[in-house]
């Protein structure tokens, strides 16, 4: 029986990537976990830095994050606030350095990722002696992304929520789509032995095995969830009580985004949203 988990569902990483150093955001929680990582990219040699996930708006972390530069460019993972809110902000700090996500309304003074491209053949970018190519990876929110990151032939993954560290993430309907998520992880299993670089929890040494869990601990929800519906459980509350009934009822309202995403995919008819989960980072 699938069940809660907590642990990270892949071995840690052993070290990081020379070129990678992490700084993470002071907002810990039972949803950002030990706080939003900020990746910082950085090739041997190289003048600048590339950002990943500013975090929140916190003066002192934003300026840590000005004190390694300079700066070439900043790229987001995702549009939720624990990754964003600290954007603008940052690239005034950085005298409007850009800010480049797949959703325009956290994009910056820069065209979006994959702007033009609906088919998701995204060009790589190339900046601080790196290569990042941008990997369309919707599903725990329409305009998630992961960023593929190659240094003479060293890679690693930067996978923003759609693989954590630790524990598995939730699929943010209406936002996100269990489709689409499990398609995601289908093409993140692919990257076997790449180090994976979460927006929350230690980094796991291989994308491709963490990938397998998340789908193999999908399918297990899924089947939870149609064992709920064919005991009579028809609204989304109702199945949270009963395929959840091993988390904190504090966090109920989180899982209540996947039980509704898993109860979509399954062509059960369930309400709108209330909207009480506006912000992932504030159960």
């Amino acid at each position: 029986m699938t069940g809660h988990v907590t642990a990270p569902v892949a071995a840690p990483a052993d070290e990081l990537p020379t070129w990678v150093r992490l700084l993470r955001a002071p907002n810990p929680g039972p949803m950002t976990l030990d706080g939003t990582n900020t990746w910082l990219l950085r090739a041997p040699g190289s003048a600048e830095t590339v950002v990943v996930d500013p975090g929140p708006l916190d003066e002192a972390h934003l300026a840590r994050i000005v004190e390694a530069g300079p700066v070439a460019a900043v790229l987001i993972t995702h549009g939720h606030p624990d990754h964003t809110d600290g954007s603008r902000r940052l690239s005034d700090l950085l005298g409007g350095v850009p800010v480049r996500a797949v959703d325009p309304a956290h994009t910056v003074d820069a065209e979006p990722l994959g702007a033009g491209d609906p088919a998701g053949a995204w060009p790589p970018l190339e900046a601080a002696g790196l290569v990042v190519e941008p990997i369309p990876t919707p599903g725990h929110t329409a305009d998630s992304v992961c960023l593929l990151v190659e240094h003479e032939g060293d890679r690693a993954i930067l996978t923003g929520d759609t693989i954590l560290g630790r524990g598995t993430t939730v699929v943010a309907h209406p936002d996100g789509n269990l489709a689409d998520y499990l398609a995601s992880l289908a093409r993140l299993a692919t990257y076997r032995g790449v180090t994976a670089l979460p927006g929350h929890g230690p980094a796991l040494a291989d994308c491709g095995a963490a990938a397998d869990y998340y789908l193999a601990h999908r399918q297990g929800r899924l089947a939870q969830v149609r064992a709920a519906v064919d005991a009579g459980d028809r609204t989304p509350t109702e199945v949270v009580a009963r395929v959840y009934a091993d988390v904190d009822p504090a966090l109920w309202w989180a899982a209540e985004w996947s039980v509704r995403a898993q109860l979509e995919y399954l062509g059960v008819p369930v309400g709108e949203s209330d909207g009480s989960e506006a912000r992932l980072d504030q159960p």
